[in-house]
Formats: C-alpha cells, sequence, structure tokens
C-alpha cells in the first residue's frame, strides 16, 4: 500500500570541510552519496512500484532534504542527490498517473533538521550544547529548536492516506519553518 524511501547518509570525502575547496571533493565519495541517497530511492521504487500497479493503487513518499532547496556548506553530494529525489519525485508523479493510475501516489517529505545519530555531532557538541553549524540551523529556524522525529508522522501519515487523494508529485516541508526563513 505504501513505500516510504528513506535512504539517507553523508560520506567525508563528499563534504567540503571549512578549510577545502571544491577542488578537495572526491569523487567517488560524491558517486557513493549519490548512490546511497539517490539510487537507493530509484532502487525499491522500482522493486515496489509494481505490487501497487498490479493492485490498481498506493502510495510513494520519498525523502528528500532542505538541502534539495537551499544550498547549503559542506555536503555537495548529500544535496545534489536530494535535489534529484525531488526531481525524481515529480518525474515518477506524472509516469505513473499518465502511465498506470492516479490511484498511486509520489510525493516526498522535506525534513528540516532532526538531531539524529548520523548528524548529532554535525549540530552539536560533546557536552550538548551547539556547534556553529547548530546555532546557524536555530538562528534560520522561526521554532527556533530541532524537529522531533515523531513530528514527521503525521505528514507522512497524511501522504499515504486517502486524505490526500489528489496529491502528487509535491514534496512537503516540515522544518519549523526553516526553508522561509529570510533576513
Amino acid at each position: 500500500d505504501a513505500l516510504l524511501n528513506a535512504a539517507g547518509g553523508n560520506m567525508s570525502g563528499a563534504v567540503i570541510a571549512p578549510d577545502q575547496t571544491f577542488f578537495d571533493l572526491k569523487t567517488e565519495a560524491f558517486q557513493k552519496v549519490l548512490d546511497l541517497n539517490l539510487t537507493g530511492t530509484v532502487i525499491p521504487t522500482q522493486v515496489f512500484l509494481r505490487p501497487m500497479v498490479e493492485a490498481g493503487r498506493g502510495s510513494i513518499v520519498n525523502f528528500s532534504s532542505m538541502a534539495a532547496f537551499r544550498p547549503m556548506t559542506r555536503v555537495c553530494g548529500y544535496a545534489a542527490a536530494k535535489a534529484g529525489i525531488s526531481n525524481f519525485t515529480a518525474f515518477m508523479a506524472n509516469e505513473v498517473a499518465t502511465k498506470f493510475t492516479s490511484a498511486i501516489r509520489v510525493n516526498a517529505i522535506a525534513p528540516g533538521f532532526f538531531i539524529t545519530n548520523q548528524n548529532r555531532a554535525l549540530l552539536t557538541n560533546p557536552d550538548g550544547s551547539l556547534t556553529q553549524r547548530g546555532a546557524d540551523v536555530i538562528r534560520q529556524t522561526p521554532f527556533k529548536r530541532f524537529g522531533e522525529p515523531e513530528e514527521l508522522c503525521g505528514t507522512i501519515q497524511y501522504l499515504i492516506s486517502d486524505a490526500s487523494a489528489f496529491v502528487t508529485g509535491t514534496v512537503a516541508v516540515v522544518d519549523g519553518g526553516f526553508n522561509s526563513f529570510a533576513m
């Protein structure tokens, strides 16, 4: 009935550290990050879309990111992959609706900043205080806090339920206002 494509991750070689330039980017690491995030969304879609087509209904929710909307320093590979997921979502929404059925919807969710084991060291210091990057995120988030993982559930439930029967090809932002921040 529903597929959540939540592949995600980054690696140091696909990140440009503050003391580095674009020329320090490791293309093999960049490719691995694209494979993990983008190809890691395409392959499950190929596998799980088939039974949805056979059943004549379903919902796919891909995980994009704030990095798909706004250029963020350092995360070159991750941002490129997540922008690709947003584009892939729109492509697949059209592909599925025009070639199979409008009863299968393809959407994405773009989480703002949520502290996880994966990004904890990037956003917080060992003593729990904010790193410079963490402080920058909070400064640009009108809610003035990081999200809690369960705060993604309502949007996901909406996107996989019949309440969103006329919604496809969209990227739902769940970010405490980060993407709407302006100076």
